[in-house]
């Protein structure tokens, strides 16, 4: 910094001042000291930075799957917010299992990270009480904290669902099959609550054998949907929990020999060129992450005090062509 503001004809202060985005300095005067940065090739030292602020300019963020499409534009957001609060982001995957959460959000506290938003694979996050009692901000998003109070930015799962399962039911359908996650998941047992919940505002009773929760890998998604469609009475509607359902149910149903309406949980790629178009609930997946990021520093910049905060978006209906399918008896 010495060289810097020799170089450029003023004080420490001043180019402690543009180095650090401050006001109180001239377009002039910002021009020449950034001029000597340039030709000096002048980093900040962010070592001796953290240690004068304690704060390191980062933020971790521990999601499900990074190759999920849902997850991708809800880190986008997440960097976004951060880059513009001049916060860098590290992410990192849990694939469904909590021990690799806890592993990547204590590596990330180990790094001294500033904050972390968290999708929580886990049901038990007493693991991070310390943490966020040394001043590690924290916030869930998509799914609740398991056993501790704290910051959370949620979807309406159950009322999206309630008004995709009611979309069917005032096109005719009666017979409405659902196929959902794991049903320890928080948002697959919301979904399927939803779905209780539209067939008997209906008046509709629900078969055992008409919903399944459970793995949403392909061969088992064949599986149940086989078994929804045979017999004397199949349903003739379904409600898919998730996106990877809905994409494997796209496939079978495009060789059955019957119409069947379709209306699937989550946005997907592509589903609005499809024949029929899919109709979906889609999530805000950008908003639950700017939603987050924003709470994330608002807890940073002097909110550590408030009480924990629940937000909830709503889900969206958006009605394509595959939800419209009338009853084919």
């Amino acid at each position: 910094m010495k060289d810097v503001a020799a170089r450029a004809g003023v004080g420490l202060k001043t180019v402690s001042r543009v180095v650090n985005e401050e006001p109180g300095v001239t377009p002039d005067t910002v021009a020449r000291v950034q001029a000597a940065i340039d030709a000096l090739g002048f980093r900040r030292n962010d070592s001796a930075r953290l240690l004068r602020t304690r704060r390191t300019a980062s933020v971790g963020l521990v999601l499900e799957d990074l190759a999920d499409p849902f997850y991708a534009p809800l880190s986008r957001a997440v960097e976004d917010v951060a880059r513009a609060n001049g916060a860098l982001l590290f992410t990192g995957s849990s694939a469904e299992d909590p021990r690799r959460e806890q592993e990547l959000v204590l590596a990330f506290c180990a790094r001294r990270v500033d904050g972390l938003i968290v999708v929580p694979a886990g049901d038990d996050h007493r693991y991070l009480v310390p943490e966020i009692e040394a001043g590690v901000a924290t916030v869930f998003v998509d799914r609740p904290a398991g056993r501790i109070d704290a910051d959370m930015v949620l979807t309406d799962n159950a009322g999206g669902t309630r008004d995709g399962v009611a979309h069917l039911i005032a096109h005719g359908h009666r017979r409405i099959g659902f196929i959902g996650d794991q049903p320890g998941i928080h948002t697959a047992a919301e979904r399927l609550r939803g779905y209780r919940e539209a067939m008997a505002d209906a008046g509709l009773t629900i078969r055992p054998e008409w919903y399944s929760m459970g793995p949403t890998n392909p061969e088992r998604v064949r599986a149940v949907l086989a078994s929804l469609l045979s017999g004397p009475e199949p349903v003739t509607a379904l409600f898919a929990g998730n996106n990877r359902v809905t994409v494997t149910a796209v496939r079978v149903l495009s060789h059955h020999p019957h119409p069947v309406a379709l209306v699937g949980f989550d946005d997907f790629e592509l589903a609005d060129l499809l024949d029929p178009p899919v109709s979906v609930v889609a999530q805000d997946s950008p908003g639950l992450g700017r939603s987050a990021a924003q709470l994330l520093f608002r807890r940073l910049e002097g909110g550590a005090d408030a009480a924990p905060a629940r937000l909830e978006l709503p889900a969206r209906l958006i009605a394509r062509g595959s939800g419209e399918i009338p009853p084919s008896d």
